[in-house]
Parts: C-alpha cells; sequence; structure tokens
C-alpha cells in the first residue's frame, strides 16, 4: 500500500512539474494606438544578395515571384567586401577572399533586371573609397587547375598578379602577387560618376527613386586585412574621413536625392575602435563611431552639404546557444541589458572598462546625433549586414521578429541581414505582409520574455498585434488591452508561426508554416495562448461604421494647432455667418461634447478641449450653408 501511494505522489509530482512547464506566468499586454505613432520604414524588410549578380547572369523567373511573394522590400546587392574594389565601368571586381582574382560582376544589368520585374523594389549598392579597383581579369590564379576552384584554407593568400602559392594552407602566400597588375587608382570622381552613368541624360535609364541607398563603402577599419593587397598598413581614422567627405560631396552635388550611409563598420569591436589607433579632437578622446559622427557634423557645419543620411552598421554576435541568441534584440535600445558579447564597449571611453557591459548601441548613436546634430537632424539608423549563430529554425524566427519589432518600434530606416537562416523567410513574410505602417505603443508585463509589437494605418481603421514568446519552456497566456483604438466585440483572425522545421517551408505568400486560429475580443480585450518560441499576428478591425460616416462629409476644414493641448481653432469653407453646430466623437462615433457658435463667417471659431484625454479624435461642423467633418489629435 505504502508503494501505491509513493508511486501515485511521485506521478503527481510529475504531473505538476510537467504543468508548470507547460504554463507559465500570465502576461499582460497593454496597446495604446494613440502613443508613440511612428512610421514603419518599408526597408526594414530587406536582405543581402538576393539577385544573381555573378558573371552577368539575369535572375529567375521563380526567384523573382519568391521574393514578392515573401513582401522583399530593400535588396543590398553590393556583395559585401566585394565592393570595394568593383570598377563599374569594366563591370568587375577584386575578390578579397578569393585570391584577388578578378570576376565579372553587372550591376547595371542587375538593376535593370530588378527594376523590371519588381518595380517596387529599393536596391542598395556601395560607392568605392579605398582608391583602387579591379582592372583586368589577366592576372587572375588559375584556382580551376589547382583544385576544381574549391574552398579550401588558402584561399585567402594573395595569389592574384603572379603570386606564388603556400601549398601547405593557410592565408600567407610563399610570395604574394603584385596588386598594380589587376588594379587601378579610382578617385572621387570616378566613383561618384556611376550615378551619371545610370540615372544621366545619357546614361542606361534607371530611375534614381529605386536606388536611394548608397553605402559608403564597406567595413572600412579592418581593410588591412580584408584588402590588404591595396592597405598593406590600415590607414589612420582622419585619412578615412577625408576619403569619405570627398566622395560624399560628390555624390551629393550630382544626384542630392540619394541617401549617403555610413561609415559600414565591420563588427561590435569596430563600433568603437578604429585599428588600434586613439582619436581625439581638441584633447578629448572620442570612440570610433562618435568619432565619425563628431567629424561629419563639423564638415556639415563648415561646408553646408548634407554628407549623411543614415548610419550603418554591421554586427555578428557570436552567441550560440538559444537562450542567448533570443535575447539579442536588446541590444539596440536597452539600456537595462547586460549584453555577454559586450567587447568593444569597454573601451568606450579610450582604455579598458570592465564596467561598461550595456552595449544599447543605436541609443548611443541616436544620443550622439542629438548631440553632434541638433535635435531635428533628419538622420536615422540602419544595419545593412548581420549574423544568427543559430540552426534552431525556431531560434532563427523569433530573434529576427523581435528586432523587427523593435526597429518598427524606434524608427530605424533599413535593416539587411547577411546570414539567412531557416526560419526568417517565413518572419519576414509575416511582417511585411501583415504589419501596419505606423507602430504604436506596446508594453509587457514580462518583457524579456513575451513582448508585443503592435502596428496601425494611419487612418487608425486596422491594426496588427504581433506577440512574441520567446521562452523555451514555457507557453504564456496573454491578455492584450486596447486603447486609443475601438472595436466591436467578435471572433478575429490569427496567424502563428510555431514549431517550425529544420527544412524551409516558405513557398508563397499562400502556401507557407502560418497556422490559422482566431480570438475573441470582448470590451476592447482579448486573451491567447502563445506556444514556446513562437511568433503570433493577431489582425483586427477597427469599428469604424460611425467613423465611416462623418468621413464621408465634407473635409473643407482648417484646424490648429494639431494636435492641441487646450484650445482648437476651426476655419471652415463657408463665409456666411451663422449659428454653426460642433460636434466632437471619439473614433468609435460616440458623441464627446457638443458646442453651438455664433459663426461671424471669417473668424476661426474655437473649442476647448482640456478635458479630453490623449487620442485622436472627429469633430463636425454643420449650419444652414456648410457641413464637413475631419480629425484632430488630442496630447498632453
Amino acid at each position: 500500500m505504502k508503494l501505491i501511494i509513493y508511486r501515485f505522489c511521485i506521478s503527481l509530482l510529475l504531473v505538476l512539474i510537467s504543468c508548470t512547464t507547460l504554463f507559465s506566468q500570465d502576461v499582460v499586454v497593454n496597446v495604446n494606438a494613440s502613443d508613440g505613432k511612428k512610421a514603419v520604414s518599408p526597408y526594414i524588410y530587406g536582405r543581402n544578395n538576393s539577385f544573381a549578380n555573378s558573371f552577368g547572369s539575369a535572375s529567375s523567373a521563380t526567384d523573382i515571384t519568391y521574393f514578392k511573394e515573401a513582401g522583399l522590400r530593400l535588396a543590398r546587392e553590393n556583395g559585401g567586401n566585394n565592393a570595394t574594389k568593383y570598377n563599374w565601368r569594366k563591370k568587375i571586381s577584386s575578390h578579397p577572399d578569393w585570391y584577388n582574382n578578378v570576376y565579372d560582376h553587372d550591376w547595371d544589368n542587375l538593376s535593370k533586371n530588378i527594376v523590371a520585374n519588381v518595380p517596387d523594389m529599393q536596391v542598395m549598392w556601395a560607392f568605392q573609397l579605398i582608391g583602387k579597383v579591379a582592372s583586368n581579369k589577366n592576372n587572375n590564379f588559375n584556382d580551376w587547375n589547382y583544385n576544381k576552384a574549391q574552398w579550401w584554407s588558402g584561399c585567402s593568400q594573395d595569389l592574384a598578379g603572379g603570386g606564388t602559392l603556400n601549398a601547405s594552407g593557410g592565408s600567407m602566400a610563399t610570395v604574394n602577387g603584385n596588386p598594380l597588375l589587376y588594379t587601378m587608382d579610382w578617385p572621387a570622381d570616378s566613383t561618384a560618376e556611376v550615378l551619371n552613368h545610370w540615372f544621366g541624360t545619357k546614361g542606361i535609364g534607371l530611375n534614381s527613386k529605386n536606388f536611394i541607398y548608397w553605402d559608403m563603402d564597406n567595413e572600412p577599419e579592418i581593410w588591412s586585412g580584408t584588402h590588404n593587397d591595396v592597405m598593406a598598413t590600415q590607414l589612420a581614422a582622419s585619412a578615412f574621413m577625408d576619403k569619405y567627405f570627398a566622395v560624399a560631396k560628390k555624390a551629393r552635388a550630382l544626384y542630392p536625392g540619394i541617401k549617403l550611409c555610413g561609415p559600414v563598420t565591420a563588427n561590435e569591436w569596430q563600433w568603437y575602435k578604429w585599428s588600434s589607433e586613439t582619436l581625439n579632437i581638441n584633447g578629448k578622446y572620442y570612440s570610433w563611431l562618435e568619432y565619425f559622427l563628431k567629424r561629419v557634423a563639423d564638415e556639415q557645419k563648415a561646408t553646408g552639404i548634407k554628407l549623411l543620411d543614415v548610419v550603418d552598421i554591421h554586427w555578428y554576435p557570436g552567441e550560440s546557444t538559444d537562450a542567448e541568441v533570443l535575447q539579442l534584440y536588446r541590444i539596440f535600445y536597452d539600456k537595462t541589458y547586460v549584453y555577454p558579447g559586450a567587447n568593444g564597449v569597454k573601451s568606450i571611453n579610450g582604455s579598458w572598462d570592465n564596467t561598461q557591459t550595456k552595449e544599447y548601441i543605436f541609443q548611443r548613436i541616436n544620443d550622439w546625433l542629438t548631440l553632434y546634430f541638433g535635435v531635428n537632424h533628419g538622420i536615422t539608423i540602419g544595419m545593412s549586414e548581420s549574423g544568427i549563430n543559430s540552426s534552431n529554425a525556431n531560434t532563427n524566427s523569433v530573434l529576427y521578429a523581435s528586432i523587427l519589432g523593435t526597429f518598427a518600434n524606434n524608427g530605424v530606416e533599413l535593416y539587411t541581414p547577411w546570414s539567412w537562416n531557416t526560419g526568417m523567410w517565413e518572419t519576414l513574410h509575416l511582417f511585411s505582409r501583415y504589419a501596419k505602417n505606423y507602430s504604436v505603443t506596446s508594453t509587457s508585463s514580462l518583457e524579456n520574455a513575451v513582448s508585443g509589437y503592435t502596428t496601425i494605418t494611419n487612418n487608425a481603421d486596422s491594426m496588427t498585434v504581433i506577440l512574441v514568446n520567446r521562452d523555451l519552456s514555457s507557453t504564456h497566456k496573454v491578455t492584450v488591452n486596447l486603447s486609443g483604438f475601438q472595436i466591436a466585440n467578435g471572433t478575429y483572425n490569427t496567424l502563428q508561426l510555431a514549431s517550425l522545421p529544420t527544412t524551409e517551408t516558405f513557398v508563397s505568400h499562400s502556401t507557407n508554416a502560418l497556422k490559422k486560429n482566431t480570438v475573441f475580443v470582448s470590451g476592447n480585450s482579448f486573451s491567447i495562448i502563445l506556444p514556446t518560441v513562437s511568433t503570433t499576428a493577431v489582425i483586427l478591425k477597427a469599428n469604424t461604421s460611425a467613423v465611416e460616416n462623418l468621413q464621408a462629409l465634407s473635409t473643407e476644414i482648417k484646424l490648429y494647432p494639431n494636435p492641441v493641448k487646450e484650445n482648437l481653432n476651426i476655419i471652415i469653407g463657408s463665409q456666411t455667418p451663422a449659428l454653426t453646430d460642433i460636434s466632437v466623437y471619439s473614433q468609435a462615433g460616440n458623441l464627446i461634447s457638443f458646442t453651438r457658435y455664433n459663426y461671424d463667417g471669417s473668424s476661426p471659431m474655437k473649442i476647448n478641449t482640456a478635458n479630453l484625454i490623449k487620442g485622436v479624435y472627429l469633430t463636425k461642423i454643420n449650419n444652414t450653408d456648410f457641413s464637413g467633418a475631419t480629425k484632430f489629435c488630442v496630447f498632453r
């Protein structure tokens, strides 16, 4: 009998443990559609090297359809380090990681191919700043005769230009090749002239609106390693700045509408350090990114020329365990996150400081931009290369979702991951095809495990709440409370990515791994169970029947100030004096206030909004000569 009781207790304990694992802490996510509204850049939905760029080949119709179906919006096609020595006149480039051999690359043909097939695609290229580009293909190392062009440890040996192979492998050739035999000088005029070649009256007919973003080369902090054939010793940071300014000024003069993206840093260490150099301005030490921004700001003030549009960095984290990888989204803005990979930041003040453990790199950049350029600087942030060290499709998917949500919330302009792992196509498709144009505030009671990323349309008639559960062991019941967005009670659709297999599942917009389900909304609130390591989109539509009836009326109304705090001035498209009714409605169409105003035919009418809470309202103005309606916003 004792044995039976003992076994029963053990079984009960296991069940309780199992239940604890399956269902953990309840989470509350509060969404405020009237707070923190920011436009979401479509160009965070980007990728590197999507279209064929080798030996003049064209991308297949199948690939192009795939990118369209997934919702790819930005293609960075410059090839990273292969862009640094690209000769657009001869359509060739020297490959630093393959013997420095020179191969065909036809940016002209690829650009035409993309525009012809995906006319709404934004394509990102790069200017060359190092000063040398490929000149010919006549002096390549014959890798085919050597080993049928297979990769081995000696691929990074400098053999183009008549070098002697070191058959034992490694990066050091027995004798390095002569770069003068396969490169030529390439000043700022030459690299910027590609703009006229593409967009000018005698150019090849491309439209500059498809090619707004231009990287200012690629990872210059490590040129002495990646392009040691033409830069055996790393140039000084000040010398790079001179190269940067020369190209930026030439490019800006030719086509002011392009966006200059720099400095395109290599990794976390290089965010803060330029080689081993100590960077000082007027006796003050600066970490590399701060130095770069300070120098650009000073040059802009001196010349009146805008020399930077997007602060562009790269990042290749070393973390590989699922638990660490899933928290990596926090390194951009979270000032509380102690990041295990925080190394370069320890040198931010000029010496090694082990107390520097929090990265928040994008917030640092924003602070530096405000400091050196002023509050209305108009410079944004982007990341044109990144990697994920995980083979787990669910981890890849959820980290990518967390980054996309974080970037949407904070107005990041572009994001094009370099590493593209299983799970990312599904996530790109979910966000690009179902998220809305504007991000609004969402807060979670358990933020590091469960986050809400909410977007709305400009006129706030629909909303997508994307819920991310990063918990590796527990599902979570999440209750979402909505404010500033009135929704009718009822059933609404959900789309979920969870339990992804190791193989690619995304095929098209209609054939993919999204699991369809529903939630029931009651009283502007709903609850949902989130599986472990999952992303769930809840698609909501506002109760707009009353609003739509108002918006169908004339909108010949001017309001100021808008947003308003206390007193709203109203000018209508009528010069006829009349008693005028002014009604204020919530977005749901509920009457909030009514005022009868003795309109004199010219002076602005005024209503007091001091008692209204923060949010968006509609006002209807009506008299014997005029009827109209429009929106206004109240802030506090």
